[in-house]
This record gives structure tokens, sequence and C-alpha cells, in this order.
């Protein structure tokens, strides 16, 4: 065998191995339109997982694109300086305050959930133009208002995730609520599947392709 042959079938061999590039967030399918853009703020641990899962969900289901602080990964860049970009470029906005209360032994609570929050309300007053609207989700026993009384006025905003964005102006002819519940687990046994490949932590642009095309499945 010449020296061309066997040129040609390693060349060949690495177009067989060769796969497609990564998806990258913010572009193509992915693409990031501010107008149709939502900025989930809310806890990452596994205890909170499966809401969180649920609220991704849902958001798409609606279609509108997801983003969150984990859209970029572990960079250099520091999360203060990603995430309000991520919101400012984003037209909507939900963040779940129900763990703001002390945990542990030390009876600590989180406040970087309020702080994003305050981050979305100063968008939408330094630009009424585009007019950044938010979702707060609370606890049921209104224990918030100890701490952001100035949040009661909004209390009637804390509805169902689709409930919501169906009646956004920039929401698609919604699936049903009921229609999301039945497809949400297909979305969680793509989820999971992803967290076992990548050892718990799936990019961010997988989590979404995996919600878009279960999305998209429902009749």
């Amino acid at each position: 065998m010449n020296q061309a042959a066997i040129i040609s079938r390693s060349r060949i061999r690495s177009l067989e191995i060769r796969r497609p590039s990564r998806p990258r967030f913010g572009e193509g399918g992915l693409a990031a339109e501010p107008a149709k853009s939502v900025f989930i703020n809310c806890p990452f641990d596994a205890e909170y997982s499966t809401l969180f899962d649920a609220i991704v969900f849902a958001t798409v289901c609606c279609g509108f694109m997801p983003r969150c602080a984990l859209e970029s990964g572990t960079v250099s860049e520091p999360r203060l300086a990603r995430i309000p970009r991520a919101i400012f470029n984003s037209r909507y906005s939900i963040h779940d305050l129900s763990r703001c209360r002390g945990e542990g032994d030390e009876n600590f609570a989180r406040f970087n959930m309020p702080l994003e929050l305050g981050m979305a309300m100063a968008k939408r007053f330094m630009d009424p133009v585009d007019e950044h609207d938010w979702l707060v989700l609370v606890p049921r026993d209104h224990a918030y208002l100890r701490f952001i009384s100035d949040l009661a006025a909004y209390d009637g905003v804390v509805t169902a995730v689709m409930a919501w964005l169906s009646t956004r102006k920039d929401a698609i002819p919604p699936i049903t609520p009921t229609e999301a519940l039945y497809a949400l687990t297909s979305f969680t046994t793509e989820k999971a599947k992803l967290d076992a490949a990548w050892s718990g932590q799936p990019p961010w642009p997988d989590i979404v392709l995996a919600a878009i095309r279960v999305a998209r499945s429902i009749e």
C-alpha cells in the first residue's frame, strides 16, 4: 500500500470521528434576543433543582429564552459583572425569594437573590422605554415582608410562571400548563442524562436545547 493511500484513509477516519461544533449560547437556535429573554434568579443547589428545571421548561414553553448566571459557565469574569449584563439584556426576569431565610447552624440567609431583584427593578426605572418586567416568587407565609416591605404592593404578582409569561406581548400561543406538566417528565429525564454525562454540571446551552426539543414535541 502506497503512502498516498495511507494518508487518504487517515483523512477519512478523521472525518468519520469529527463531531459537530459545540452549541454556543447566544448564537443560532440559542440566540438571546432581549425581547424574548427571561433571566432566572433562583438557587442552583440540588434541593431546588426540580423547581429550577420546571421554571426553565415553563419559560421555553411560552416561547422565551431562559437566561441565568450559569450560561457563561465558570469564567474569570466576576458574577457581579456577568449577572447585571444578562439582566439588562433581558426584557423579563423571574426571582425566587423563597430561600431568603436563616439556614444552617449560623442561621445565615441568602441575599444574592434580593440583590439581583434590585438590579431588575433598577433596570425598569432606569429605562422606562424598555419596561423590564419581573415576577417574584415568595414564601407562602409572606415572611419576606419582614425584610423587604416595599414588595407588599406586588403581592399579586406571585403567580404561576406560565400564567405570567403567557400574557407578555412577546409570548407565542402558549402550551397549556397541563400539557407542560405532562412533558416536564421528559425534560427532567433528558436533564438527568446531561447531569450524568457532565458529572452534575451540564453546559447551559445543552440544558436549554433539551428543553426546546421537548417543548417542540408537544402537540
